[in-house]
């Protein structure tokens, strides 16, 4: 059951409503049974996966929590991150193990091994994974008491907005707030048009502008060698506006449909191609992931503590793992491993750029240098997502080298280009979608607030007008129907 689609228009409205209208105790029961039916609604037989996973987690924090040594709490927290790692390692990353061994035994001449498993890879899986090891963690170190009832802590892994694609919650957050859902008071109209119009905002952003890119986007990756440096470059840096899209769409619909409950998600995005480094990229993209990286795997493995050769170590691992946790291929690694690469040179080169800076006499505080600062981040940022969207290191690499062997200009001028998906009027809407983007990036980059929030501290009359135009372009610039096969959100695969 996709945001985008006609069950999820259906089922949101009856369980918002009677969640509304149900008596207090009930209200916590009435989301957890809403929650596993959503999940369900993917595949009914992996509801065991997230199952395990809750009654792992809750019962292991609670003997965490138990014992009274050390070693007990470390025992306990060792089993609770073994046994769910095992599970994810399976399902997610059997089938990358078994390709790597076989290749490594035809090196030797070995006959290859054949998988006795035919694995879907359960959507969601890496993010309530994570969720409910950070929760151990933080009863481990005792940040938060461990939660005594089951079915908050089921509620809390399963919360049907944020739960198959982030963002990925604390439990010092969002666990808090579901508890005390029964005694508070729910109806606010703030939240409920804030919310409304955060969700409308990420439909748009989904099915205007990521879905419309998919299709130019997909044409350029999946005939990679009819493509010249114009094609390939402006494959990437749409594919580069299309993840964007894709995901903070999602995580706004999340937000704004919990939002409309009385609940607040942490954010995830912060007008991320702003940034001025690749540094502060990783601290406006997946803002939920990368602190969750920073505080469960950077930190613990020293952090910037032990010296800068240490440091950069740990933000090669912690990158790497970033890598990987995105998806069972070489090219997920190298993509993490290039953003490590990034920020290692970024902090190595920081008195040659100052040096050079002083040299060129460049104005630090001027519109020109903090542009340019930007506009090099996203070019770094774009070129590493050729590496995430491509299927496999090869094709990724002959992509880079058809950037340069097959120079075509023309392209641009003869109206080839829109050979490649969309036609000149499709094009039209989405540079138009586009100005919108960027409109609102600027709202929130500036004024420091998001879409939602800004429309409830506007007049009745510009709130319903823009509301309106919202709902109209998604139906009639939506890319949805029956032969449009790009409906499901990228992340749903991680």
């Amino acid at each position: 059951m996709s945001f985008n689609s006609i069950p999820f228009l259906c089922f949101f409205p009856i369980v918002i409503l009677l969640y509304y209208i149900l008596p207090g105790k009930a209200r916590r029961l009435w989301l957890l049974a809403a929650s596993y039916f959503f999940y369900m609604s993917w595949n009914a037989k992996y509801v065991l996966l997230i199952l395990f996973t809750t009654v792992v987690t809750y019962a292991g924090a609670i003997l965490l929590e138990r014992a009274k040594e050390k070693r007990g709490k470390r025992i306990a927290l060792s089993c609770i991150i073994v046994l769910n790692l095992l599970l994810l390692l399976f399902f997610k990353y059997f089938d990358f193990m078994l390709q790597n061994l076989n290749f490594a035994l035809r090196l030797l001449h070995v006959q290859a091994v054949s998988s006795p498993f035919s694995l879907l890879l359960p959507v969601g899986i890496s993010f309530y994974t994570f969720q409910s090891l950070g929760y151990a963690i933080d009863v481990y170190r005792g940040d938060i008491p461990a939660e005594k009832n089951f079915f908050d802590y089921a509620l809390f892994v399963s919360f049907f907005p944020q739960l198959v694609a982030g963002p990925i919650e604390r439990s010092g957050n969002l666990l808090k707030q579901l508890k005390d859902c029964s005694r508070k008071r729910l109806w606010s109209w703030d939240s409920v048009v804030s919310g409304f119009g955060l969700m409308l905002w990420g439909f748009f952003m989904k099915m205007c502008i990521a879905d419309r890119l998919s299709i130019f986007v997909d044409a350029v990756f999946n005939n990679v060698y009819a493509c010249g440096t114009v094609e390939t470059v402006l494959g990437a840096a749409a594919f580069s506006l299309q993840i964007y899209a894709d995901f903070a769409g999602y995580s706004s619909i999340a937000i704004g449909a919990a939002r409309m409950m009385g609940f607040s998600l942490m954010e995830n995005f912060n007008a991320p191609y702003f940034a001025e480094s690749i540094g502060e990229f990783w601290h406006r993209w997946h803002i939920s992931l990368s602190t969750w990286f920073r505080d469960y795997v950077y930190i613990p493995l020293g952090g910037n503590r032990k010296g800068k050769p240490r440091q950069y170590v740990n933000l090669m691992i912690t990158f790497l793992v970033s890598g990987l946790w995105h998806g069972a291929s070489w090219s997920f690694v190298f993509w993490g491993a290039l953003h490590g690469f990034y920020q290692i040179a970024g902090n190595i080169l920081k008195p040659v750029r100052a040096k050079l800076t002083k040299v060129l006499n460049l104005h630090e505080d001027s519109f020109s240098f903090h542009f340019g600062r930007k506009v090099i981040t996203f070019v770094l940022t774009a070129f590493a997502w050729i590496f995430f969207r491509a299927h496999s290191m090869k094709l990724a690499l002959e992509y880079i080298r058809r950037m340069f062997v097959k120079f075509n200009p023309w392209v641009l001028f003869d109206q080839s280009m829109f050979n490649w998906g969309p036609d000149r009027r499709e094009t039209g809407i989405l540079f138009f979608c586009l100005l919108l983007l960027l409109a609102v990036s600027l709202l929130r980059e500036y004024k420091k607030t998001d879409l939602g929030e800004f429309l409830l501290k506007q007049d009745l009359w510009f709130r319903w007008l823009v509301f309106i135009l919202l709902m109209l372009a998604v139906l009639v610039w939506g890319e949805y129907g029956l032969a449009f096969d790009s409906s499901q959100f990228i992340y749903f695969a991680f």
